[in-house]
């Protein structure tokens, strides 16, 4: 199965000025106005663009996303979109436009990002700390006092940070508090941990409100996959117990949720949790997958295929390839900069400019003089310094001082952060947006 060809296109709802101090805007640019970059003629291998710069194929950005949410919708699931990969408002708002349940944060800042964009229904999928973090979130939830917030809580101590500064904000509705469980990284490690915190917010006279149960159980992963399997298996099963006694807690009425579900193993919470949803009634599974809608040439492209490997993927009520339906949608472009050995070509591009914690970017297409060299590339980036990678050519690579390649990349999150603008380019190349990032 293949991605949505006819995926419908991305809207620029935010306005800004660009000039050349933003990468990728043409040296002697003072000040555009972004609703005017697709009218520009930019290509990254034109020759006008400063380079390295990050773009973000649109078509297949807006395909990932369709096929998703359509995956989602038919096993009996929702997502809230984990905003902290792009940072991009306007990214999360075409997600929720397009069908998302809401939107996912790591931290306060974060929730501000999203809020100021309209995007109202987050989930901070994140402890906030003792009474500072409390008195933060307090703050935020009274100057946005329409918002539907719900935050992670994985200790005693979390609620009492949190019902001590709603109680000095009578004002402030109650707060929707999630009982984490987790393994390796955030969350109470057994159950008498998780009952203490419900015990906890229950006791807060309804100034903190019991709202379901969440995991991240991508922290999970061991070197081995079968004890990966094991230990994911072990934490959602832990979660779907945990909801279970929350339900018998709130009554059948109250509305809870499940939440779950990075890039990585979302097939096995839907297994796992979606069952217990459907047969609920009044609760929704929620998954938070964030890299996904952009996918790679590295760690999420081998993740994808360990789905498949699973028989995890399936959408219109049939198995299909995870790993060939879902796109890359993010490139770097770097040129050429030096030949100083026979088998060796220096890039403009380095650990300043893309990731590298998941892997090398992997070289994809040379072009020349602005034009697409009809090769077949088996080049290799072996190494990065801070401004330069290292490439290592094959017989029959033909790469030159002056040639633009084109990369794809391993781990969006990491990726994505080292710029405040991504270009957005349609099928022939092109920039036809500007989308804003606000990593801090």
């Amino acid at each position: 199965m293949s991605g949505n060809t006819s995926a419908s296109p991305l809207v620029v709802h935010e306005n800004f000025w660009l000039d050349d101090r933003i990468r990728g805007v043409p040296p002697g640019t003072s000040a555009l106005d972004s609703r005017h970059v697709g009218l520009q003629g930019w290509h990254p291998a034109g020759g006008r663009m400063s380079l390295p710069l990050l773009t973000l194929d649109e078509a297949a950005f807006a395909s990932n996303r369709d096929l998703f949410l359509r995956y989602v919708r038919e096993h009996g699931a929702e997502i809230a979109p984990h905003a902290k990969t792009p940072m991009a408002p306007d990214l999360a708002r075409s997600l929720v436009q397009a069908g998302a349940w809401g939107t996912t944060v790591a931290d306060i800042r974060q929730a501000t990002v999203m809020l100021k964009a309209g995007l109202t229904r987050l989930i901070i999928a994140n402890e906030v700390g003792g009474t500072g973090g409390a008195n933060r979130l307090a703050a935020l939830a009274g100057a946005w006092p329409n918002a539907e917030l719900y935050v992670f809580a994985d200790s005693v101590a979390a609620v009492n940070a949190l019902v001590l500064a709603w109680r000095a904000n009578a004002a402030l509705a109650p707060l929707r508090v999630l009982v984490e469980l987790g393994a390796a990284r955030a969350g109470a490690r057994s159950t008498a941990e998780a009952e203490a915190i419900a015990d906890a917010i229950a006791a807060t006279g309804g100034r903190l409100l019991i709202a379901g149960v969440a995991t991240y159980e991508g922290a999970a992963a061991q070197p081995d996959p079968v004890r990966t399997d094991e230990v994911v298996s072990a934490l959602l099963a832990n979660v779907g117990d945990m909801f279970l006694r929350l339900r018998a807690r709130v009554g059948s009425e109250a509305p809870l949720i499940m939440t779950a579900g990075g890039s990585v193993f979302f097939d096995k919470v839907v297994a796992s949790l979606s069952p217990l949803a459907a047969k609920d009634g009044d609760a929704r599974l929620v998954l938070r997958s964030g890299a996904i809608f952009f996918h790679d040439h590295g760690v999420y492209d081998r993740s994808l295929g360990a789905v498949d490997a699973r028989n995890g993927f399936a959408v219109d009520g049939a198995g299909a390839s995870a790993r060939r339906s879902f796109r890359p949608a993010l490139r770097i472009w770097a040129e050429v900069l030096s030949r100083p050995e026979p088998g060796l070509a220096i890039c403009g591009m380095g650990m300043r400019d893309v990731s590298f914690d998941q892997g090398f970017p992997k070289p994809l297409t040379v072009y020349r003089g602005g034009h697409l060299l009809a090769q077949p590339l088996k080049a290799e980036v072996v190494k990065l310094n801070d401004q330069h990678s290292f490439l290592s050519l094959q017989p029959g690579d033909d790469i030159a001082v002056g040639d633009v390649i084109e990369f794809g990349i391993s781990h969006p999150c990491t990726c994505l952060d080292r710029y405040r603008v991504i270009f957005g380019v349609d099928g022939s190349g092109h920039v036809t947006h500007a989308f804003p990032t606000y990593f801090g």
